[in-house]
């Protein structure tokens, strides 16, 4: 990845795109307050250099699927073989090597019983090289990557002009079919395909196209954020936090992390620590008065372990949880 400047178009174009991915260059341009042109430079720039990318992402719960988060522990020699093999999984998300080396976490979602006892039961366990495994469900979520608000830089005003489309409150199952999948796979690559290229890969038309996107995204199947490291946003220290938090209290401090501007991820999840956070600081010393100003603060959360992110091998993909 090249090293990139951001300046304030650049921060503003990025936190635009974190709320709506697929809104026009013109009306970024709008609002921004610079030229079409401009915009779509800056964009090209930003995604070429392989600092920015735009992910179209499938919410697997809406289509039946249950999510993970896996710790692996392993062995120093396979870690990161480990995290690689993981990482290119179509079903993972969000693969960190953690701690000092031994460690790789992630999120996966899987369709069915039978592949979930796949990896967690028989691929995982059965590789000489990992030590143990921990695998905690995902049971709701209150902050996701693609709403942080380290990345927030535009006005109130700005962000209601570039509002998502509304997701719908049904809880009807959704049924992909081949020409659905083709479409989400090219959409996971990137997010901003034109729906030109969208239908010449589908077989069917533009209008078709464009109306089966906004059909699963306001149905809540289909989402798009920005896939960019933190550190490049000026944040370069990440960590992972497992707490363990008072049953009564537990989807209070969910919501109360999820207010806190460090935190990118939070969610409940099931086991002896019942809460998830993944947090982006400024440096170490941010990291510690995070831990011990603000997280000390929460009564109800009566231990905590905390694994920094020594490197990341995938961020963004289909991976993804809605708030509740």
């Amino acid at each position: 990845m090249e090293t990139v400047t951001l300046d304030g178009v650049d921060r503003g174009l990025i936190h635009a795109l974190r709320i709506n991915g697929r809104v026009p260059f013109r009306t970024f341009a709008e609002v921004l307050g610079v030229s079409e042109n401009t915009v779509a430079r800056r964009y090209r720039r930003l995604r070429s250099s392989g600092l920015l990318r735009v992910v179209g992402a499938v919410n697997g719960a809406r289509l039946g699927h249950t999510s993970w988060t896996l710790r692996v522990q392993c062995t120093p020699d396979g870690a990161g073989a480990i995290a690689s093999a993981l990482a290119a999984r179509p079903d993972t998300a969000y693969v960190y090597l953690l701690s000092g080396g031994t460690e790789v976490s992630c999120n996966v979602q899987t369709p069915n019983a039978d592949e979930r006892d796949a990896l967690l039961l028989d691929k995982l366990p059965r590789t000489s090289r990992v030590t143990a495994v921990s695998a905690h469900l995902l049971l709701r979520a209150t902050v996701l990557p693609g709403t942080w608000a380290g990345a927030a830089s535009l006005t109130e005003e700005q962000v209601h002009t570039l509002g998502p489309a509304a997701t719908s409150a049904t809880t009807e199952a959704i049924t992909l079919d081949d020409q659905d999948r083709a479409m989400l796979e090219i959409l996971a690559r990137d997010g901003r395909t034109g729906y030109s290229e969208l239908a010449l890969a589908t077989g069917t038309a533009e209008s078709t196209v464009k109306r089966r996107v906004d059909a699963l995204r306001h149905a809540g199947v289909l989402t798009f954020t920005t896939d960019i490291a933190p550190s490049a946003l000026g944040f370069p220290t990440e960590a992972r936090l497992w707490m363990s938090v008072r049953p009564s209290q537990l989807a209070d401090v969910a919501r109360r992390m999820a207010s806190h501007p460090e935190v990118s991820f939070a969610a409940m999840t099931t086991g002896p620590s019942n809460l998830v956070a993944a947090v982006n600081c400024r440096d170490t010393e941010d990291l510690c008065r995070y831990l011990t100003e603000r997280v000390a603060a929460l009564d109800a959360i009566h231990a905590i372990e905390t694994a920094p992110v020594i490197r990341t091998l995938k961020r963004a993909a289909a991976c993804v949880l809605t708030p509740r």
